[in-house]
């Protein structure tokens, strides 16, 4: 018997990409913090869905290093590594800068708006003490040039290795949350002014700013 072609197919991935990003979400917002125990059957509970999703899940954020699975043993949130840190912002930081040198000149009024907007959330977020909402809104507001930009390859680098960083600049906006504000505002004019070199050396400065030190 052939396949209707009335059979829904987008429902189950809709599920799991939504499965995928809530508990990549948690992570990185602390919900779930290093070296706690995940386990798929709690998981699926309390988001209301079967093992199923939760188990595909958890083999993507194995994938980008926010949790270690031991077969047949136990899966846990990882502990926050320097190196793997240093490495994911490395990447994160080219990314952007492509994203950056291409879209200078060339975004429209509507995401520049976007982008200034973004920015005054992140900035009552930083003087709310939210920093859940900083990392929120810093996120949207680095997204309009990939966003426009439309490369897919950038995007998945991006979603694969991005929460690694996210994860980590917690305590970079604790410390220094105002100075990001006034980068953030550089970059919009240097983007408006279509500046590709300086917009670019800017955006690397901003993910460098990002340093994680080895434990002793």
């Amino acid at each position: 018997m052939p396949i209707p072609a009335s059979a829904p197919g987008v429902d189950r991935t809709l599920l799991r990409d939504d499965v995928f990003h809530r508990l990549r979400d948690a992570i990185v917002a602390g919900t779930f913090l290093p070296g706690e125990q995940l386990k798929d059957g709690d998981l699926a509970e309390w988001l209301g869905v079967s093992r199923t999703p939760v188990r595909e899940a958890l083999l993507r954020l194995g994938a980008s290093g926010l949790v270690v699975t031991k077969p047949g043993r136990s899966t846990t949130v990882s502990e926050i590594d320097p190196q793997a840190v240093r490495d994911a912002r490395d990447v994160v930081a080219a990314m952007h800068v492509l994203a950056v040198r291409e879209m200078a000149g060339n975004l429209d009024d509507a995401q520049i708006e976007r982008m200034r907007a973004a920015n005054r959330r992140f900035a009552a977020a930083i003087d709310q003490g939210d920093i859940a909402a900083a990392l929120d809104a810093d996120e949207e507001l680095h997204a309009v040039p990939v966003t426009a930009l439309g490369n897919r390859a950038i995007a998945s680098v991006l979603d694969q290795f991005g929460p690694v960083v996210r994860r980590a600049e917690r305590d970079r906006f604790l410390e220094d949350g105002r100075a990001s504000i006034e980068r953030h505002e550089k970059l919009i004019e240097l983007l408006v002014e279509g500046d590709a070199e300086a917009a670019s050396d800017l955006t690397f400065e901003t993910w460098h700013t990002l340093t994680v030190d080895d434990q002793e």
